[in-house]
């Protein structure tokens, strides 16, 4: 029946009428219920409200107060240095140092949209004032950024493994080879464009190992987090949520006394920030328990499913129209609502193919955040765009070649499951069934 499809239907119009994308999906949630009659509209309601009952959704405030303490510790001025002494004496340095820059900041800031704001913020003046395009600044910004979400902690992982219901472990080690395989593919497009424009290192030599060295020492505490983090799931310490309470004493004890760079009175500043941020990410959860509710009422993924499977029951091939349908959706939808739309259609039909479901979760978050620096409603775009006060045409021509190498790593990562499972199955041993 053709009204069974009306909510999908108004949740796509609503976001190309440019609806902020909780409200999208609530109202379009809302309508199936108003439709339908018969449906009390206190379950709606309820269906809103019980998502937030998550033991591991408090991963994402957690770790996203733990990223706001670190920024304001002043953590980023040290890992600058390092990226300084590390690829400074490289052609098109301050872009290459906004990339390696944007790896060492992956496992603390845990927001690809913090590390876009921040990237542009301190390194787009910077690259402008060297004679970089304002456009190629902004691109590199925001494509740096996406590495935060495959290195962990990823609040993309985070909210994946729970509606997947995978080990956000596994995920948070799977996701690191392709985080830095996306951080090699950005610094060669990098090199090859600024060996065109010539734009320049900014040291005329490599800095030394002595200074090296130093940066490094300086910059260990911020280093040990990921770290950290990641040895205490692998060996049962913690859970990924208590990780994330954990994590933010540690980062309290690193800014208050080992740098010294934090005050009690910055804490009520940093908690709101947390709030404004942990808030919009809940409120998109909420909205899309209730449309989760709407499809699995009228049992959309299973027709779905079916769907895909009479095309192919090839594993690879489904996978290849999966990319290829999300590349066409994160045109128009903002990645973190698809995640949130799609895991629920997606897994059951693959893990029945069995594709690993930790290897669909990097592929399929690598794909969204890849739509993030996508016009034309690219997050991380509208991010480095508006600091760097760049026109959407300007910077559309600039990313084509980042985007294609990025594809390029994407295509990879879909085809050969290892480069993600080989470190989760070498720390964990490998998935059962």
């Amino acid at each position: 029946m053709w009204a069974d499809w009306v909510p999908g239907i108004l949740m796509m119009v609503l976001f190309a009428l440019e609806t902020p994308i909780a409200f999208a999906i609530a109202i379009s949630a809302l309508s199936f219920f108003l439709i339908d009659g018969q449906m009390p509209l206190n379950i709606f309601v309820q269906k809103m409200v019980s998502a937030t009952d998550s033991y591991p959704l408090l991963a994402i405030p957690f770790f996203v107060l733990a990223g706001a303490i670190m920024n304001k510790a002043g953590i980023t001025g040290r890992l600058l240095a390092l990226a300084d002494a590390m690829v400074g004496h490289m052609t098109g340095a301050l872009a290459q140092m906004c990339t390696v820059l944007a790896t060492l900041l992956g496992g603390l800031t845990a927001s690809s949209s913090a590390d876009a704001a921040m990237l542009s913020k301190i390194l787009g003046p910077e690259m402008v004032k060297a004679n970089y395009s304002p456009a190629f600044a902004a691109v590199i910004t925001s494509c740096a950024a996406i590495i935060t979400a495959l290195i962990p902690p990823s609040i993309g992982l985070i909210i994946y493994g729970y509606i997947a219901d995978v080990s956000v472990g596994r995920l948070f080690i799977g996701g690191i080879v392709p985080g830095l395989m996306l951080a090699a593919s950005l610094m060669i497009v990098t090199w090859i464009i600024a060996k065109k424009r010539g734009y320049l290192p900014v040291r005329k030599e490599f800095a030394g190992m002595a200074v090296l060295g130093s940066t490094f020492r300086d910059a260990l505490w911020a280093l040990s987090i990921p770290v950290f983090i990641i040895i205490g799931i692998r060996y049962g310490i913690f859970t990924p949520t208590e990780a994330g309470a954990i994590t933010v004493l540690y980062t309290v004890l690193v800014g208050m006394f080992a740098y010294k760079s934090l005050r009690l009175a910055d804490l009520p500043k940093v908690m709101k920030e947390t709030a404004l941020d942990t808030s919009s990410v809940m409120l998109m959860i909420c909205a899309a328990s209730a449309f989760g509710f709407y499809l699995a009422w009228e049992r959309i993924p299973p027709q779905m499913a079916a769907w895909l499977v009479s095309l192919t029951k090839d594993p690879v091939t489904l996978l290849l129209l999966i990319n290829a349908l999300l590349i066409v959706l994160g045109t128009a939808v903002e990645g973190t609502s698809a995640l949130i739309i799609l895991t629920p259609i997606f897994v059951p039909i693959l893990v029945k193919l069995n594709v690993d479901p930790v290897h669909f979760g990097i592929v399929l978050v690598t794909n969204l955040t890849i739509a993030g620096v996508t016009p034309p409603v690219g997050q991380m775009m509208f991010i480095s765009s508006q600091v760097m006060r760049v026109p959407m045409e300007d910077y559309t021509v600039e990313v084509l070649p980042f985007l294609g190498a990025m594809l390029v790593v994407l295509l990879l990562l879909t085809l050969f499951p290892q480069l993600t499972l080989w470190l989760p199955d070498l720390m964990y041993g490998k998935a059962v069934g």
